[in-house]
């Protein structure tokens, strides 16, 4: 194929792929700057160029009965790219999480002869493991964040890579401790507690007033303590959530600075997910809460095949981090957690050990190149070509 030509099509529903899939298209553009990119995305998308069919801000759900309830916005976008893929075929389809979305959006594009890498494999390894060979089907080549994912798909003859994690390349902050805590509003001379309640705005509805309660609780323990919510950039809360906030008028909001509230907190209580493993790469000791509906939960809990939810334990192959799920995540005992850590140097310093095993297992920097070259690979030659060895 020219050099200058190309167009790509790529498909994230929610901030930590979006993110992935940004710094994937910067990569990309850095091999070969001619290349044309279109899909579905959030702001991280738009700002790496690419010109959005969907804007996939509102789409990130999680649960049955919470993707039911926005079923309609889901449809009507999958029905966009759809109807895209044939006005504007691309030379490539890239998908990046959002699995069952994209998975439907994977069997239009090769019934189209549109080939297909699937970026950030589905936890098929936590359950439904039998989705391996369905998911073949669909795809030309998978690219997978974790080494123990590409047995999974060997196993099944479908084209792997181990392209290791991007996240090792962009969690960090510039600055020290001093000059973050001042862009924050924060006082570096005071413990601070970090609340991610999450980037979806169910997430958010679910955890942050368990979360605010918790804090409450803890400031008539520690009546030093600071307490601060990060919030992805531009995203806002709803208007039931801010007016819960208005109540605890010394709770700093800190909307785009979430590694920079990572880095100055002596702790943080994060919800379950891609934030798990930056806080991780931080090394700030974190507890790991989940809710979803009472449905949900009960479908899944008896799927689910590992004895972790948080993304940071099941890469270190231990609880490195406390779990609160479902109905034990209540503000008595994330606050009895958060007393324990915020005070017992031993036990902070344990957890802070833990974490770098999670940062050793994510392997090397360089995620974002290595997965731009896979696309190339498939975009030049309809194939992946010889295994290159893989990122330590």
């Amino acid at each position: 194929m020219p050099q200058d030509t190309g167009h790509i099509m790529v498909v994230a529903g929610e901030s930590s792929g979006d993110l992935h899939a940004a710094n994937m298209v910067r990569a990309l553009k850095a091999l070969r700057p001619g290349l044309r990119f279109s899909g579905m995305g959030c702001e991280a998308m738009a700002e790496a160029g690419v010109a959005r069919q969907v804007d996939a801000s509102r789409l990130g759900v999680v649960g049955l009965w919470e993707v039911l309830a926005q079923y309609r916005q889901i449809k009507k976008a999958l029905n966009t790219l759809k109807q895209a893929l044939r006005r504007d075929p691309p030379d490539l389809l890239v998908l990046v999480d959002y699995v069952e979305f994209n998975l439907r959006l994977a069997k239009a594009a090769k019934a189209l002869g549109i080939r297909v890498l699937f970026y950030v494999s589905p936890q098929i390894w936590a359950w439904r493991s039998g989705r391996a060979r369905k998911i073949g089907a669909v795809i030309d080549a998978m690219a997978v964040l974790f080494p123990f994912e590409v047995d999974i798909y060997r196993q099944h003859g479908i084209p792997v890579r181990y392209v290791g994690n991007p996240l090792v390349d962009v969690v960090r902050v510039d600055g020290d401790h001093q000059s973050c805590c001042q862009s924050l509003g924060l006082d570096p001379e005071r413990p601070i507690l970090g609340l991610l309640p999450g980037s979806r705005s169910s997430e958010q509805k679910n955890h942050l007033p368990i979360m605010l309660e918790t804090a409450a609780l803890l400031r008539q323990a520690l009546p030093e303590l600071q307490v601060a919510v990060a919030l992805p950039a531009k995203r806002q809360l709803s208007a039931s959530l801010q007016e819960q906030l208005a109540r605890q008028p010394d709770i700093r909001l800190c909307s785009g600075q979430t590694y920079a509230l990572m880095a100055v907190s002596r702790a943080l209580i994060v919800a379950s997910g891609t934030a798990t493993l930056e806080a991780a790469l931080m090394k700030t000791p974190m507890a790991i809460i989940y809710r979803i509906s009472p449905l949900s939960y009960a479908i899944l809990k008896r799927l689910i095949r590992i004895p972790h939810i948080g993304l940071a334990n099941i890469v270190a192959g231990k609880p490195v981090a406390p779990e609160y799920i479902q109905a034990a995540a209540t503000a008595e005992a994330l606050s009895a957690w958060a007393q324990r850590i915020l005070s017992d140097d031993r036990y902070h310093q344990h957890m802070v050990e833990d974490l770098d095993i999670v940062r050793e297992r994510l392997g090397a920097s360089g995620g974002s190149e290595r997965v731009a070259c896979m696309a190339l690979e498939l975009l030049d030659h309809g194939r992946l070509l010889e295994e290159e060895a893989a990122p330590s």
